[in-house]
């Protein structure tokens, strides 16, 4: 009788585990009315950067290694790619910001077009 207790309820673990489901919000997010066009480093940038990121990457505080304090600083890592791919989340790259949320669809946007509009320190 224990025998085939266990054995159902590992069938039902099984079935359980078995199950999963997509949140199409989640994986395919609405942007809404986040503009993208036209980005600028100073209006648009720097204060996503220094809201998520510059607590733990700034000159006082150079955790991984990693002072993006500035543009000239933060170069490196949007010609690598390592930012973008690290605010993502994308595999092999440290999700960023640690131990916190992902950033908002709209502040990943907003980085992205910038880096695809040259990046430019404006």
């Amino acid at each position: 009788m224990e025998r085939k207790t266990i054995k159902w309820l590992f069938i039902s673990l099984l079935f359980l585990n078995a199950c999963y489901y997509d949140n199409e919000e989640e994986l395919y997010p609405d942007v809404g009315e986040c503009i993208t066009d036209s980005m600028s480093y100073q209006t648009d940038i720097y204060p996503i950067i220094n809201n998520n990121c510059l607590g733990c990457h700034n000159s006082s505080a150079v955790q991984g290694g990693i002072d993006i304090s500035n543009y000239e600083l933060l170069t490196p890592y949007i010609e690598s790619g390592s930012l973008l791919k690290s605010i993502k989340h994308e595999s092999g790259y440290s999700a960023m910001p640690k131990d916190a949320g992902k950033m908002s669809v709209c502040q990943i946007a907003k980085i992205d077009a910038w880096i695809n509009q040259g990046a430019k320190d404006n």
